[in-house]
């Protein structure tokens, strides 16, 4: 007969109970979702002799080879609707008459903007280029080779090992797919800094021809960029600014009306870029209502999300019952944010979001600044208006930023970060200057 001892058959049991309650502590430590930290953000702000007003355009236009005074008439009417000021700057190759579109002047652009942001944020956080482990950027319009991601690699000597990508053709939403690539990249990678650059080159993509939608882009974009410094170390809560929540990415390309929003159909009047507006704001609102029905239930209340619910059922009925459609209701997303960032791509595009979402003017003020100083700076135009917040003070510790970007595709974005520092609102930055002079009214007579 063998006979087993009990000390060791309990110790037995113990050791293999204590294994078992290990094995999900341990998985969920491994695998459990890491914290990104928001550590800073710089935008360029661009010297003043680059400033351009509004007779300065119109001189520009007039002196075009074969200009017509047609298409002059036009980029000066949609100028004077714009909503931009005579506060926003083009790079030196664009003041040339004639402007100059060589690739050596979109580079030399390209490297007074980023050059610049970077080594401000280096030197701001006494970072070393070496530390630097993940660095993605993103300019739509210029696309070299070497990259422009190799460019930053080769200025400021970093590793030979960094994770390196160079975004293009994604427009002015490419900011926040950068940010969420680093994310993803983030949370692969234990112990890391990313920075992220966004920028869009203007000097290589002025238009001379005759077709009113691509006039259009003249008149808007100036010159911009923007540096994030993200982390997922745990030392690095206690210093930064912000945590990022969610990042939500709607991509309507499937859509036939969504990816051919730029088609040149003329309006009544002949107006080929009016109509382009219009078509881009109703896709706009057709990929945005697909963005929020996904980030909705993530930050809204529970009564939000019944609210929104039973108008989505009583729609439904309503069109089986009457053939008549009922207006779905519109969340109150001032219950779940305090500030909105909206990219500034026009005044017609911040006009339709604040109709769209219910907003006040006070909700859209940093969007419409942004525009009226800076201009549409594409991809980095979300991180000049939380500048602007940050600027005037309006951030406070446990506030909420929702971050809404759209872009060709056609593509809605956005991202949540949620404030976990005391900020300070006279910490330099691009709004620094001039933050005493706004809101300013961006109604041009």
């Amino acid at each position: 007969m063998t006979y087993v001892s009990t000390d060791f058959s309990i110790s037995y049991i113990l050791a293999g109970s204590g294994f078992l309650l290990l094995v999900p502590i341990v998985a969920y430590f491994t695998f459990r979702s890491k914290s990104i930290f928001l550590l800073d953000f710089v935008c360029y702000r661009p010297p003043d002799h680059l400033r351009v007003t509004y007779s300065n355009f119109i001189e520009h236009f007039e002196n075009y080879e074969d200009a017509v005074r047609e298409t002059i008439d036009f980029q000066a009417k949609v100028l004077q609707r714009s909503g931009i000021g005579d506060e926003a700057c083009v790079p030196p190759p664009t003041h040339e008459l004639p402007p100059s579109s060589s690739i050596k002047k979109s580079q030399e652009e390209v490297e007074e903007v980023l050059f610049t942001i970077v080594r401000d944020l280096f030197k701001k956080h006494k970072i070393n280029p070496k530390s630097i482990d993940i660095l993605v950027t993103n300019c739509s319009l210029f696309c070299p080779t070497p990259s422009i991601s190799a460019m930053i690699i080769n200025k400021f000597g970093l590793r030979s090992n960094v994770k390196s990508v160079s975004l293009s053709g994604m427009g002015c939403s490419a900011g926040l797919l950068s940010i969420n690539l680093a994310k993803d990249l983030l949370k692969v990678h234990n112990n890391s800094l990313a920075l992220v650059l966004s920028m869009e080159a203007i000097s290589p993509n002025g238009y001379k021809g005759k077709i009113k939608s691509m006039l259009i882009a003249n008149t808007i974009f100036r010159m911009g960029g923007a540096g994030i410094l993200l982390s997922n170390k745990k030392q690095d809560r206690n210093t930064a600014k912000y945590k990022l929540l969610h990042v939500i990415r709607t991509h309507a390309g499937s859509d036939d009306e969504a990816y051919c929003s730029v088609i040149q159909q003329p309006d009544k009047d002949g107006y080929v870029g009016v109509s382009l507006s219009r078509a881009l704001v109703h896709v706009a609102r057709k990929a945005l209502r697909i963005n929020i029905s996904e980030l909705g239930p993530l930050v809204l209340p529970f009564s939000e999300q019944v609210r929104y619910a039973w108008s989505v059922v009583l729609r439904y009925i309503s069109e089986k019952i009457s053939q008549q459609k009922r207006e779905v209701y519109i969340p109150n997303f001032k219950k779940a944010f305090e500030h909105f960032c909206i990219h500034a791509g026009g005044r017609a595009v911040i006009d339709a979001m604040e109709i769209t979402l219910k907003l006040t003017k006070e909700d859209v003020e940093a969007s419409r600044m942004t525009l009226y100083r800076f201009g549409n700076t594409s991809s980095s135009s979300l991180w000049y208006e939380l500048c602007y917040l940050e600027a005037k003070g309006k951030v406070k510790k446990g506030d909420k930023i929702w971050q809404i970007a759209f872009g060709s595709g056609f593509k809605t974005n956005s991202a949540v970060w949620k404030c976990i520092s005391d900020l300070i609102p006279e910490e330099e930055n691009a709004w620094s200057d001039r933050i005493q002079f706004y809101p300013v009214d961006t109604v041009r007579n």
